[in-house]
């Protein structure tokens, strides 16, 4: 199981490097967040999975509203001149360590 996920990171790796994409500054800032987002939800993901209530439904759904709203913070905190998308930052950095620490205690968990 564990191989074909690294497998797929790595190709998925390789293919963003070989494709000629290239995102405009103006909106480094929305990718960077919606990415930061995505990255909690797959991390929330794996956790579920690990609790065995994984779900691909919430998991898609939490995926694009996530990413959707950290962006949409950050536009907002754009046009009112604040720069709220340290908010999403803030909350979607806690999680996203919350739930490593919660994976990692799963994988060395000693069997007894």
């Amino acid at each position: 199981m564990w191989l074909i996920v690294l497998f797929c990171l790595a190709l998925g790796i390789f293919i963003g490097f070989q494709l000629p994409i290239f995102i405009p500054v103006v909106f480094a800032k929305y990718m960077s967040i919606a990415i930061l987002a995505m990255f909690d939800s797959v991390f929330g993901g794996i956790r579920a999975y690990m609790e065995s209530v994984f779900d691909t439904e919430i998991f898609l759904s939490g995926f694009i509203t996530n990413a959707l709203l950290a962006a949409g913070l950050a536009y907002l905190g754009d046009r009112l001149g604040v720069e709220l998308y340290l908010a999403a930052v803030v909350a979607f950095g806690v999680r996203l360590f919350q739930n490593l620490a919660i994976i990692r205690r799963y994988l060395f968990r000693k069997p007894y």
